[in-house]
């Protein structure tokens, strides 16, 4: 929320009772409210306009007030409250203690005049104007150490009062000095150092009446154009003031009182409310230095005058007070109205997501299948798809970790499965006749003692080979296709066992 200076705050003196001051954050409210007896008397009344529902509490004493009483509500739930007692002014706390009010005396300034300027930024600090005919005392009335201080003295006479900053560092004031007024900026951090602020030509009359901390915007009344004109500028901006033609109504009267916060560094997109006065009654404006053109809308009935605040999302809220509903709020969403201004962005293209890529170890060495066998068959060895197994040399002993090497494995078309073959019936002594042409048994060579292979089921074999074998033959028999099991069962024990002796002209592994 935005709290401006108007033409009622800078006013010297006047009634102001019935008027709705805002806190710092729009949290609460406060106003002098009328009592229904036949006195007609005043007394303090708190709005609470951050619940769900507005509600209003009465804060009346033991005495009703008077209409030129001032109040200002704090951000902690307290309301602020100037009265005139004689020549000077009190200072007092006012809050709900149970069934009644508490007050606590802050303390007392003597000066023929004081006026409240509007809630300070953080809403626990209060200041007020004091002027007189030369000068005019800046006091701090609450949040001092002792009751309320004075923080500076401007040369001139000071009115208005707007707030530059979320920090309550800067504040601006309208100095009458030398017949021309002008706004000046007080540095409060640094004792109340004074520059000037506004100054459209040195003939004019320039003064502030609403600044927003945000986007930098000032609303300021001005007779630089020839007459009072409204105008609109940027603070920092080394542009000129613009006066536009929309805000020069014929037979009426323009006050702003709200502008919309948060559009940072975005002040032509700001809107801002404006009260309207013309002999046929009130009403409200909406303006957007962007639009160029006043909106108007017809007030709600029982509204407070030149009171409310606009929300971040561009929502209009208007305090109202009828007999039906003596505390309310009005939300007005102003149709039309963009809700913020952008340029066009060039259309960026589209970049295709990439999916998890997961990581792959490195490739060991491709080992050969086994092919898998049921129980009572031997596993075959093969030497070539479809081709007979060729001899085999001699074979030199190794242990039990080493294995030869292997060639590389050709791939082998599907083969038939072969039928298991028949168990061998156990013979005595070596072979002869038809069964040493067939083949015998395998065993094991008695020199070797230590080897690690299978008993055979075959009897041990005489030492002496039989006469009619020759003892050291030196070509290898081809053994037909349906021998190969045999062969396969003579290589691999072959190489597990050592040295065996193959009776009926078979190949000895040596």
């Amino acid at each position: 929320m935005t709290i401006c200076a108007t033409e009622d705050t800078m006013a010297p003196a006047g009634p102001l009772a019935g008027r709705l001051t805002i806190a710092a954050d729009g949290s609460y409210a406060a106003r002098l409210a009328r009592h229904d007896d036949a006195a007609g008397s005043w007394f303090p009344e708190r709005w609470t306009l951050s619940g769900p529902e507005p509600y209003a509490v009465p804060l009346q004493g033991t005495q009703p007030e008077e209409p030129d009483s001032a109040l200002l509500p704090l951000t902690d739930g307290r309301v602020l409250i100037l009265r005139r007692v004689a020549d000077r002014f009190a200072v007092s706390l006012l809050y709900p203690a149970g069934p009644g009010t508490g007050e606590l005396l802050l303390g007392a300034v003597a000066t023929p005049r004081l006026t409240l300027l509007p809630p300070a930024p953080g809403g626990t600090l209060a200041y007020a104007l004091a002027p007189e005919a030369d000068h005019t005392t800046l006091w701090r009335v609450h949040g001092g150490a002792n009751g309320p201080e004075r923080v500076t003295r401007i040369p001139g006479r000071c009115t208005g009062g707007a707030w530059l900053d979320r920090g309550g560092r800067l504040l601006a004031l309208d100095r009458e000095l030398d017949g021309r007024t002008k706004t000046v900026v007080v540095d409060l951090e640094r004792g109340g150092e004074t520059a000037l602020l506004l100054q459209i030509t040195e003939e004019s009359n320039d003064r502030l009446l609403l600044a927003d901390p945000d986007s930098g915007l000032l609303l300021l009344r001005s007779d630089a154009p020839g007459h009072d004109r409204l105008g609109w500028g940027v603070l920092g901006s080394s542009l000129p003031v613009r006066f536009p033609e929309c805000l020069r109504p014929t037979g009426g009267t323009l006050t702003p009182f709200a502008v919309q916060p948060g559009q940072m560094l975005a002040p032509e997109s700001c809107a801002v409310a404006f009260r309207m006065t013309a002999a046929s009654g009130t009403w409200l404006g909406v303006w957007r230095p962007s639009e160029r053109q006043l909106r108007q809308y017809p007030a709600p009935e029982g509204w407070l005058p030149g009171t409310g605040l606009w929300t971040a999302d561009g929502e209009l809220l208007l305090p109202y007070a009828t007999e039906a509903e003596p505390c309310g709020v009005a939300r007005m969403g102003v149709p039309g109205m963009p809700r913020e201004v952008v340029e066009r962005v060039e259309p960026v293209e589209r970049v295709r997501a990439v999916g998890a890529v997961r990581p792959m170890g490195p490739m060991g060495p491709v080992r050969q299948v086994e092919p898998l066998r049921t129980a009572g068959q031997v596993e075959p060895t093969w030497a070539g798809a479809g081709r007979p197994m060729g001899p085999m040399g001699p074979h030199p002993s190794a242990g039990p970790e080493q294995r030869p090497a292997q060639p590389p494995v050709e791939p082998l078309e599907p083969l038939e499965p072969l039928e298991p073959l028949e168990p061998l019936e156990a013979v005595e002594g070596p072979p002869s006749g038809e069964a040493a042409e067939s083949g015998g048994g395998i065993v094991p060579d008695a020199g070797d003692a230590d080897n690690r292979s299978t008993a055979s089921a075959q009897p041990s074999a005489t030492d002496a080979e039989p006469q009619h074998i020759p003892g050291h033959p030196q070509m290898c028999r081809p053994v037909p296709l349906q021998e190969a099991p045999l062969a396969a069962r003579q290589t691999r024990w072959s190489v597990i066992s050592g040295p065996v002796r193959i009776s009926g002209g078979g190949c000895a592994a040596g």
